[in-house]
């Protein structure tokens, strides 16, 4: 028997401002400049003006002042974010090309329609520094459709998956270490010894990485040398396209502008955010001035141009108000990050780097942990030791035999000493490394130790050991 019920459920709906202010968070200095420069030139009612006197100034009216009805007050509606030298030289900073960037340029080579584009724009962000998308299709259709507005499949997901599978380095993009492979093998120029590498590593997997050679060699029919010249031609391939241990650089440089700087004066550390060329908006006054009137309001070409306007005084007003969210945000956001790592930052001591995750400083600045992620992502701080990815500031902590907090960093640095230190023929297990980080003071369980391990790329002992 069927039976019906109603059932009452309470979504939330985000504003417009939200929408903006989310997307803006996410954008370093660079591309926010060149957002707002599309902005103003798609909508007519944002001007970018530099006042060069007081009568300029009281000429470019706030919208409060043409539209009675709107109870949006005038400071809303006018952002200054020019500093004392209009057009400043950009400070910036020489820095390796990141592995998203170089994709990107890759991608500018590839012809693909403007709603492609977009897609593989957003997938190659979604990739990790490693190489590999590790989202499933499946989430990334619902991604696409709420951050682009952009309904797509699995299929057509696919198909532009396997486009950025073809670009440099020979294994992005690859959803699991087995496809990474693949991608390499099958773009060599095929010897023998490459073509049962390659049916190894489609077919035989699993044997391949427990090591069960006598099962290979007897299912492939192959002798001792033949399997070794092929599991030679695999070991010479790289299982991190995306870079190595915490590097997604190659060796081409760009120019980074910092969103922060950190000054140190007189014993105080000092923020400040650089405006360099963003520029001062504010609303056209032509185009309030035909709001008011109405713009022969009787007939319906006049209506059509007021609802237009209206929109684009709504839409002017709202990236207005979201920019200076943004700037709040960050300022924030940073604040919060300088206060909980002060010890550090005094010195650019790196031992005094305490362990923080993004709910330390959503708990500290009173935000959502998703805007933490957002305003961490591609943001970076000069400071008087350096420039820094504000990502680097971040780690989980564990604690060492005296009860101290300690960060991830720091035991993964000691972990690849001690790997790197051991006996190649016989490697370490990781119940002796755990062993071995006990004897230099870190507590770390073996599960850990895997997980840091499988982290940062190194293989388990079996398939570290050296033939001599």
């Amino acid at each position: 028997m069927l039976k019906q019920t109603l059932q009452q459920t309470q979504t939330t709906k985000l504003s417009p401002l939200q929408i903006q202010t989310i997307k803006l968070l996410e954008l370093p200095m660079l591309e926010l400049e060149q957002k707002i420069q599309r902005e103003i030139e798609e909508n007519p009612v944002l001007d970018e003006v530099i006042p060069e006197s007081e009568e300029e100034e009281a000429a470019n009216v706030a919208l409060d002042s043409y539209d009675r009805d709107d109870p949006t007050p005038s400071y809303k509606l006018h952002v200054n974010n020019q500093g004392k030298d209009l057009k400043p030289q950009y400070n910036t900073f020489s820095v390796q090309e990141s592995f998203h960037q170089n994709l990107i340029k890759q991608l500018g080579f590839c012809s693909l329609d403007d709603r492609k584009r977009q897609i593989a724009t957003f997938m190659i962000g979604m990739l990790e520094d490693d190489g590999y998308l590790r989202r499933d299709l499946d989430s990334l259709t619902d991604d696409i459709a709420f951050r682009l507005g952009i309904e797509t499949t699995e299929d057509e997901l696919e198909e532009i998956l396997f486009i950025i599978q073809e670009f440099e380095p020979v294994g992005v993009g690859a959803r699991d270490l087995r496809e990474c492979l693949l991608l390499q093998i099958a773009a060599k120029n095929q010897t023998p010894s490459q073509q049962l590498a390659e049916t190894i590593l489609r077919d035989y997997f699993n044997e391949f990485s427990r090591k069960h050679y006598p099962k290979i060699m007897s299912r492939l029919g192959v002798t001792n040398d033949e399997l070794k010249e092929a599991i030679e031609e695999i070991q010479r391939l790289n299982p991190r396209p995306g870079g190595q241990i915490d590097d997604s650089y190659s060796e081409q440089t760009q120019q980074v502008i910092p969103d922060f700087i950190l000054e140190l004066r007189e014993g105080e550390l000092v923020m400040s955010m650089p405006r360099y060329s963003i520029p001062e908006l504010r609303v056209n006054k032509r185009y309030a001035d035909m709001l008011i009137k109405g713009s022969n309001a009787n007939t319906k070409a006049g209506k059509d141009a007021v609802v237009f306007v209206k929109k684009k005084l709504d839409d002017a007003k709202w990236f207005i108000e979201a920019i200076k969210q943004r700037q709040n945000t960050l300022q924030n956001t940073m604040n919060a990050i300088i206060d909980f790592q002060r010890e550090y930052f005094m010195d650019g001591d790196e031992t005094k780097l305490k362990p923080m995750v993004l709910r330390n400083i959503a708990e500290k600045a009173n935000l959502d942990i998703s805007t933490i992620s957002r305003v961490v992502n591609c943001k970076y701080i000069q400071t008087h030791f350096g420039i820094f990815p504000l990502k680097y500031f971040f780690s989980e902590g564990l604690l060492n035999e005296d009860g101290e907090e300690v960060s991830t960093r720091e035991i993964k640095n000691v972990l690849v000493q001690i790997i790197d230190n051991e006996d190649k023929t016989s490697p370490l297990t990781d119940e002796s490394i755990v062993e071995a980080l006990s004897e230099k003071g870190y507590k770390v369980a073996r599960r850990t130790v895997a997980k840091y391990r499988d982290q940062l790329g190194i293989p388990v002992a079996k398939q570290r050991v050296e033939l001599l």
